[in-house]
C-alpha cells in the first residue's frame, strides 16, 4: 500500500491540517468520488467517507485528490459494519483543474486537485484538433500545473505532422507520442511522474486514456470497453480516480470530456497564445480593434501570413468567453452578497422588534 507521502503528502498540507485546530483528525487524500461518497486513502488504509454536515452544507467543496483532515469511523461495535469515516475539513489545494459546468450559469466544476502535471491525450487517428487542444491548455494552466501533450495511437499514423503543428500552438510544451497497444513512448509518459507527483489525464472519449493507465500502473486498474480491431479499448470511464502507480507517482483518469468550459483566469491565454499577445503589444494604439485601425501589428501579421487567422479566431472567441464568465461570475457573488446582507437586516429588524415587544 503507497504511503501518504508516495502520493505527495508534505510539510504544507501538515501545516494546512493542523490550522483546522482539531488535533483528533489524520491525513487522507480523495482516490475516488462516487457522488454521496468518497473513497479516501489514508495511513491505516483506504476508506470510504462522508462529509460532514458542515461541508455538505457549504456545497460539498471535494474533488478527487484533495487532501482532507479525516475522523476515522469508530471501530467496534454493531455499527462498525456500516460505519464511514467523516471529512470534517478539505485542505487548502496547490492546483485544481476546473471548468464551467456545461449548462449552469456561472459555477465552476473541479474536475481534479493537487495535480503537477495535465497530460492532454489525443489521438493520431482523427482525434486531433489544434483548436480543441488551444483550449484544453488554456485550462491546463489555469490550473496551476504543468501540460503535457500525449499524441495515442502512434501505431496507427505518424506522429510529424502533429508534432510540427504543436510546435506553432504550444512552444515549449512536452509533446510525447505513443502507442498504449505496443508499448511505445509509454516508458517517456512514466518519467514525467515520479514519487509524490500526480498527473491528469484529460481528453476526448475513445483516445485510450484508461488503456494507457493499464499500462502504466502494469495491472488492470481501470475497466476498458470492447477491444477496437486497432487494439485499442474504449473508454467507458464514468467517474472520477486516482490510480497509484508502481515506482511512484499516481494518474488521475477522468470521463472523456464532451464539452470543455473554461473557467475564470484570462492570465492562462498569455501562456497559450504568447504570440498572439506579442503582436497586440507592437499595436500602434493601446485600444486597438484589431480591424482596420493604422499600425495595427495583428492586420499586418495575418495580411503577411506570419500569424494563421485560425488561431486569431481561436484566441478572440476564448478571451470572449472568459470575460463572460468573470462577468457572470462578479454578478453572482453579488447577487449572493446582497442576498446575505437583506437576510441579515430582516433577522435584525425581527430581533429588534421582539425586544421592544418585551419591554
Amino acid at each position: 500500500m503507497a504511503t501518504l507521502y508516495e502520493l505527495g503528502w508534505d510539510s504544507h498540507f501538515a501545516e494546512r491540517l493542523a490550522g483546522l485546530g482539531d488535533p483528533s483528525l489524520v491525513p487522507g487524500r480523495v482516490v475516488v468520488d462516487y457522488g454521496t461518497e468518497v473513497l479516501v486513502h489514508a495511513a491505516e488504509g483506504t476508506a470510504r467517507a462522508r462529509l460532514s454536515s458542515d461541508l455538505r452544507q457549504a456545497g460539498r467543496p471535494v474533488a478527487v485528490g484533495d487532501w482532507v483532515g479525516l475522523r476515522p469511523a469508530a471501530a467496534g461495535g454493531e455499527e462498525a459494519a456500516t460505519a464511514r469515516a467523516e471529512i470534517r475539513g478539505v485542505l487548502e489545494r496547490r492546483s485544481a483543474i476546473r471548468r464551467k459546468v456545461p449548462n449552469v450559469e456561472a459555477t465552476g466544476q473541479v474536475l481534479a486537485a493537487n495535480v503537477d502535471i495535465v497530460f492532454i491525450a489525443a489521438a493520431l487517428d482523427g482525434d486531433f484538433k489544434p483548436r480543441r487542444l488551444e483550449r484544453l491548455l488554456t485550462v491546463a494552466y489555469q490550473s496551476g500545473a504543468l501540460p503535457v501533450v500525449l499524441l495515442t495511437k502512434a501505431d496507427l499514423r505518424s506522429a510529424g505532422a502533429a508534432r510540427a503543428e504543436l510546435e506553432s500552438i504550444a512552444p515549449g510544451v512536452p509533446v510525447v507520442a505513443l502507442s498504449s497497444r505496443t508499448g511505445e513512448g509509454v516508458d517517456a509518459v512514466r518519467h514525467q511522474l515520479g514519487r509524490g507527483r500526480t498527473a491528469v489525464l484529460v481528453g476526448s472519449s475513445g483516445v485510450g486514456k484508461s488503456t494507457l493507465i493499464n499500462r502504466l500502473a502494469g495491472r488492470e486498474a481501470l475497466r476498458t470497453g470492447a477491444v477496437h480491431r486497432s487494439g485499442q479499448g474504449r473508454h467507458v470511464t464514468s467517474h472520477r480516480e486516482l490510480i497509484v502507480l508502481p515506482g511512484g507517482g499516481a494518474v488521475i483518469d477522468t470521463p472523456g470530456l464532451r464539452e470543455v468550459q473554461l473557467w475564470t483566469g484570462d492570465e492562462a491565454l498569455d501562456e497559450v497564445f504568447g504570440d498572439v499577445e506579442e503582436l497586440v503589444l507592437r499595436c500602434r494604439f493601446s485600444d486597438c480593434g484589431h480591424e482596420s485601425e493604422p499600425g495595427c501589428a495583428i492586420s499586418a501579421a495575418l495580411e503577411g501570413g506570419q500569424l494563421d487567422a485560425r488561431r486569431w479566431d481561436s484566441y478572440r472567441k476564448l478571451q470572449r468567453e472568459l470575460r463572460s464568465i468573470e462577468v457572470r461570475a462578479n454578478a453572482r457573488l453579488q447577487t449572493e452578497e446582497r442576498r446575505k446582507w437583506k437576510t441579515v437586516q430582516k433577522y435584525a429588524k425581527e430581533s429588534l422588534a421582539a425586544k421592544r415587544g418585551s419591554e
